[in-house]
């Protein structure tokens, strides 16, 4: 993983002590954890769950607004608009959001350049093992800004989850899918994920192929019926969280 010039390299990270100390220890991270699908959010939620001691998820958001004062806001870019459009900045603005960190597949350099003119103070990637992610929050909450390495072709992170995964879905696959479950053209889908307009074609021939359909129509039908559709729900004190 690299970060800003000025942080060492994560895995050696030296930073400053994570919050008000409780007997002695540093109290746990507070994290909301923000998309527009629940499978997604609990997905990333249950693999910080075994670092409860040092993270803590305090609410869950698919299409609701963060509520809980929490330590970082943790935005998932499965099928989101990306750091370039409007919903980061609702973040940002948001006065109960201490820090922003993107979690994402896309590191398109115009994507990570706006995130941080933004005032993202993460970026990170969907590959990364729990434990490096825990250590990449526990950065950005000592005040650094936290870059991941480019993920390439890396496989996703154990413990991740989205829709269409148990019908054999990759997780890109399944993002083009619910682009076009929300009506999205092919083009729109390009413009969306930073992906040639012949790669959304491949990824949905491959689509195609795995759910059995031979047209838009149809997929889209499939999509509705399979949870490709945004939720709207927010999920409050996460398995006893603040």
């Amino acid at each position: 993983m690299c970060v800003t010039p000025t942080t060492p390299p994560l895995g050696r990270v030296q930073y400053t002590p994570r919050g008000v100390y409780r007997h002695g220890m540093p109290a746990p991270i507070t994290v909301a954890l923000v998309d527009d699908y629940d499978v997604v959010v609990m997905g990333v939620a249950k693999m910080l769950d075994q670092y409860g001691d040092r993270i803590v998820v305090a609410e869950l958001d698919t299409n609701s607004a963060v509520q809980d004062s929490v330590d970082i806001v943790l935005y998932d870019a499965f099928a989101q608009p990306e750091s370039d459009q409007q919903e980061i900045g609702v973040l940002l603005r948001n006065p109960r959001a201490r820090r922003v960190v993107v979690f994402t597949w896309n590191f398109h350099p115009d994507l990570v350049t706006s995130a941080q003119e933004q005032g993202v103070r993460g970026y990170l990637s969907k590959a990364l093992p729990a434990r490096e992610l825990v250590a990449a929050l526990e950065a950005v909450h000592a005040g650094q800004v936290v870059v991941s390495e480019v993920p390439g072709r890396a496989r996703p992170a154990n413990g991740l989850d989205w829709p269409g995964r148990d019908e054999g879905l990759t997780d890109r696959e399944s993002e083009v899918l619910a682009l076009i479950t929300q009506g999205l053209s092919n083009a729109d889908v390009a413009a969306h994920t930073y992906l040639s307009p012949n790669t959304v074609k491949s990824y949905i021939r491959s689509v195609y192929r795995k759910i059995g359909v031979e047209s838009r129509t149809k997929a889209v039908l499939w999509g509705v019926d399979h949870g490709f559709v945004p939720d709207h729900r927010r999920i409050d004190h996460w398995r006893g969280g603040p």
